[in-house]
């Protein structure tokens, strides 16, 4: 089933039980999904490698959004932004854990022979490759510097 019937099907569901957050949450996914349909000129289904990364694109903005409300002392904003994470999440594949990346990091590392932060470049890319969705870009990118430093 498409994330879009899926999101169609949840949105539904959240609108029979009143729940406005998740309606909230799933509308913009909604409109992300119908964004990057338009962008490219076609109404075909975007990718899952895409949809995914529309997810996380989600999910980032609200925690940075949620980070900047709580520095602020505005819980009253930060716990809807909290809520929506958790209701998008739910349609993103099973995150990894650190010490999982940090692995699967050391073993690019060992397969290309990359040593130094000159090499960061070349392993981030396999690693985003390889780990696509199942981990954050910032934690991969923290990872690495570790591992190459």
């Amino acid at each position: 089933m498409s994330l879009s019937t899926l999101i169609m099907e949840e949105m539904k569901t959240a609108m029979r039980a009143k729940d406005t957050v998740a309606l909230e949450a799933l509308r913009a996914i909604k409109s992300e999904i119908l964004l990057a349909q338009t962008a490219s000129g076609s109404k075909e289904e975007i990718s899952e490698d895409d949809e995914v990364k529309l997810l996380q694109k989600l999910v980032k903005t609200r925690k940075e959004s949620a980070r900047i409300f709580t520095e602020q002392n505005r819980l009253d904003l930060a716990e809807p932004e909290l809520a929506q994470i958790a209701v998008i999440e739910k349609f993103l594949p099973a995150q990894l854990s650190e010490a999982e990346v940090e692995t699967v990091i050391a073993a690019i590392i060992a397969e290309t022979g990359a040593s130094g932060i000159a090499s960061m470049g070349k392993v981030m890319g396999l690693a985003a490759a390889k780990l696509g969705g199942t981990a954050e870009g910032k934690t991969i990118s923290t990872i690495v510097k570790k591992l190459l430093t």
